[in-house]
């Protein structure tokens, strides 16, 4: 006879819903929040008669300390990569740039300032005359003005 609690899918072991879980942005996979809540229901819901294995439960909570530090070194990694972009724009002030517009066409100028920094998404621009140009679009740096 099986028991209806530890058949049920709450009881489903975490480290086997964390493997088979897609990134965190889609609805359908695991994020830390879910870990928990599964964790906490699978303690609410296991039979007494025969607990979870204590290594287990390690197991799980090493793995959801795990998750947790993965995201935080993506957001320490997107940072770091936001600040050398800044950095590499400042770079640029007093050098002739060259850059390809999104339509296709060569521009050059020298650089007079760099705009960095706001927000983790956006990316720095390096003023030439009146434009702002995307750091990316920039093709080519030569040394003085």
């Amino acid at each position: 006879m099986t028991d209806p609690i530890t058949s049920s899918p709450l009881v489903t072991p975490i480290s086997q819903l964390m493997q088979t879980s897609a990134a965190p942005s889609d609805k359908t996979s695991l994020d830390k929040d879910a870990f928990l809540k599964l964790l906490v229901a699978q303690l609410r819901y296991q039979d007494p008669s025969s607990p979870v294995d204590s290594s287990q439960f390690m197991a799980q909570t090493a793995q959801f300390t795990q998750v947790e530090k993965l995201e935080q070194m993506a957001k320490d990694s997107t940072a770091a990569l936001s600040l050398q972009q800044g950095l590499a724009a400042s770079s640029l002030v007093g050098k002739q740039v060259s850059w390809v517009d999104t339509d296709g066409t060569a521009h050059q100028g020298v650089a007079v300032a760099a705009t960095f920094g706001g927000s983790l998404s956006s990316e720095p621009t390096v003023k030439v005359g009146d434009r702002q140009v995307p750091l990316s679009q920039i093709t080519t740096v030569q040394a003085g003005g």
